[in-house]
């Protein structure tokens, strides 16, 4: 067994229910992380970002619950059918987690189209790649072109068992194509054809719009109370 120090963060206003505060469990950063233990702290609820890996920790809120898709049992929907026969001509190329700066201009135009308000629309260049990449992990960024033009990146964390959905972003211009929706239904195909048994999606909050699409993917299995569960078989209510 391996003893992992952890630190909890202080209150701060919550960034995806309005009126909420949160904090989170963080795993200390002098601990040496490899892709081995963060696979476990993944099972577990964990997440990262850049080389920060950590869990909600809310004293008056569950409502972040960690979400994954076991591969093997995934049917595309009518919705995602189309967005599949649409992207027919996409193409996908694996590159390395560093830094190009045509994916970080798109990174701008992503944030300041989607997300205008929030902290990342003015990241410098150091800042995007920190967010995105690590020095411990099998990190890579998948490139979707569409007309032999880049249209979307997808970065992936990669284990023996799993992958794990770190973040996607695309060109506006593109938007037509559904790229965040092709890019999960192309992840679910290639950690099915590559035999791994899930694939993680981070945080599924039913009460907020850009988190509670996860349940679109079915079946999707939930993290509530240290064990996994069926989406299909919860309550209405959130746990």
């Amino acid at each position: 067994m391996t003893s992992i120090p952890l630190f909890i963060t202080g209150d701060h206003p919550c960034s995806y229910l309005d009126g909420e505060s949160a904090r989170s469990a963080f795993v200390h950063p002098a601990f040496r992380m490899t892709p081995s233990i963060y696979a476990e702290l993944l099972k577990h609820g964990f997440r990262r970002s850049g080389n920060d890996v950590y869990a909600p920790h809310c004293t008056q809120c569950s409502a972040c619950l960690s979400a994954r898709i076991p591969v093997a049992r995934f049917t595309p929907d009518r919705r995602q059918k189309r967005c599949l026969k649409k992207n027919a001509e996409t193409r996908v190329v694996i590159k390395p987690a560093v830094f190009e700066q045509a994916h970080y201009d798109m990174y701008l135009r992503y944030q300041n189209s989607r997300h205008l308000d929030g902290t990342m629309a003015h990241a410098s260049p150091e800042e995007y790649i920190d967010f995105l990449g690590n020095t411990w992990c099998d990190t890579i960024f998948a490139e979707f072109s569409i007309a032999g033009e880049p249209a979307a990146i997808a970065i992936i964390d990669r284990f023996a068992e799993a992958w794990s959905a770190v973040y996607t972003f695309f060109d506006p211009k593109f938007a037509d194509f559904s790229p965040g929706v092709y890019a999960v239904l192309w992840q679910i195909e290639e950690a099915r054809r590559q035999q791994r048994e899930f694939l993680y999606l981070g945080y599924w909050i039913r009460n907020c719009r850009k988190m509670a699409y996860k349940s679109n993917y079915q079946p999707l299995q939930l993290h509530i109370g240290q064990e996994w569960r069926e989406f299909s078989s919860l309550s209405a209510a959130t746990p």
